[in-house]
């Protein structure tokens, strides 16, 4: 599919960004087969959480900022679960092209309940030496464009730490409404942290709603 297809859309303004890192970059699904070698991807960039001067970008402590095996087991069996199943999950993982080595990730999963399987919670990393080139755009892209036609989710839901500006301001690029700040939500490393919830409506279900503005 033509990721630069439509008229002012997220997709659009992905392939704007930067088109070196789409001809340098190849954005594939992961399966189970390959999780491991993801897994070791994560670790690393998750040892940057918090660290030199960084922000927070997961609510984990700077020392033990990798993925624990219960968490690592349930996200590598998610892969293969059926889209709207309890526990599913579907990550895609962008590769160097030049190198084949894994520089980001983006996955959707399961909201959490069983009436809320119409929306789905979004999660994404790049590695530290890809930031800032347009990467980040381009897989949040990709997993929205999977979402508008995957069947059956209409709306996307993400939380990130208030300090992890960079993020916050990315998710506000493509259309994600602020639904509201916790303050202090975390304590970790002696620090407090808050974090800002937001959503963006991806498809119009046929059960949908109005929600009132404001």
């Amino acid at each position: 599919m033509n990721e630069c297809a439509g008229e002012s859309t997220p997709l659009t303004y992905a392939c704007a960004m930067n088109q070196a890192v789409s001809e340098t970059v190849a954005i594939v699904p992961l399966g189970p087969d390959g999780f491991d070698e993801f897994k070791r991807y994560l670790d690393d960039h998750l040892r940057d959480n918090g660290r030199d001067g960084a922000p927070h970008f997961q609510p984990m402590a700077r020392a033990t900022s990798v993925l624990a095996p219960q968490p690592a087991a349930a996200w590598r069996a998610g892969l293969e679960l059926p889209l709207g199943s309890a526990g599913w999950r579907r990550t895609w993982v962008a590769t160097s092209t030049q190198t084949g080595a894994l520089v980001g990730h983006v996955d959707l999963r399961w909201q959490g309940h069983e009436f809320a399987a119409h929306r789905c919670l979004l999660g994404m990393g790049v590695a530290r030496d890809h930031r800032r080139v347009g990467l980040g755009a381009r897989l949040v892209a990709h997993a929205e464009g999977w979402a508008q036609q995957a069947g059956g989710l209409d709306w996307i839901d993400l939380q990130v730490l208030s300090a992890n500006m960079a993020a916050v301001r990315l998710y506000e690029r493509f259309g994600f409404t602020r639904l509201g700040e916790t303050v202090d939500l975390f304590r970790i490393d002696g620090l407090s942290l808050s974090a800002v919830a937001m959503c963006k409506r991806v498809n119009t279900g046929r059960h949908a709603v109005s929600i009132p503005p404001g």
